[in-house]
């Protein structure tokens, strides 16, 4: 089977990304759009599907309104499909965080249905959580593949590292290209250039002197600046999950 031929569906847990994102990197503004075609690289794209809740719009407005406009840009992605869960408030709200239902029931169901129904070849899951491992290793008996994408070192969500043909690691390196704003830049001590000698006449007793410019000091070599790419709207903030970074 050719890479076209691989038929790649993607499922991303959003809470679980967007709480791990802060946790190793403290930033969000990941472009979903390059960071799924980074996933799935030479094959061929059916679908993504993204996971969340929705805060409340009465308790809490301006987090709502927020998040509003980052769904918005979620669902005009091509070929992108927004499932939403529910976020639950308890009488102890404020005091009391709210909590999710539905998101990975949702996901899981999602997989499977589509595995079933033969619409993909490779199942990628973004998620730490390892209660998927009973979904993926079905979805491996009915003849799929199925990868993972994880954040963190090797000794975190374990069971979904077993199970999974393959495990793409979130690191820096394989983020990069993929945040809609450029990050803080290292600073960098500049290196003094070394001195440019004249061609020494054995004949000559004089000493060569150094090149310099013609104000008397040497200039260290200007770094390009990158371009700044577009800026859709960032992650907004999400309530917390029980295990953010897949720890199990």
């Amino acid at each position: 089977m050719t890479d076209q031929d691989d038929r790649v569906m993607i499922f991303i847990d959003g809470s679980n990304m967007y709480h791990s994102l802060k946790a190793h990197f403290h930033r969000s503004d990941i472009d979903l759009a390059q960071f799924c075609a980074k996933l799935v690289g030479k094959r061929r794209l059916v679908r993504i599907y993204y996971y969340n809740v929705e805060v409340g719009q009465r308790e809490e407005p301006e987090r709502y309104k927020d998040q509003r406009v980052f769904f918005d840009g979620v669902e005009a992605m091509p070929y992108t499909e927004l499932r939403l869960g529910r976020l639950v408030y308890t009488s102890g709200w404020p005091n009391t965080p709210p909590f999710e239902k539905g998101v990975d029931v949702m996901l899981a169901t999602d997989m499977l249905t589509h595995c079933f129904k033969n619409n993909y070849n490779t199942g990628i899951l973004v998620a730490g959580d390892s209660d998927f491992v009973g979904a993926l290793q079905a979805i491996k008996d009915y003849g799929k593949h199925v990868e993972v994408a994880l954040f963190g070192e090797e000794r975190t969500s374990v069971p979904l590292r077993k199970v999974a043909d393959v495990v793409h690691v979130i690191d820096g390196n394989m983020l990069r290209g993929t945040w809609k704003t450029p990050g803080p830049q290292r600073s960098r001590r500049a290196r003094r250039p070394r001195p440019q000698q004249r061609p020494v006449n054995k004949d000559d007793n004089t000493q060569s002197t150094p090149a310099v410019n013609g104000n008397g000091t040497t200039t260290p070599a200007q770094t390009p600046s990158s371009p700044t790419p577009n800026q859709p709207p960032p992650f907004p903030p999400l309530p917390q999950r029980g295990n953010p970074d897949g720890l199990e």
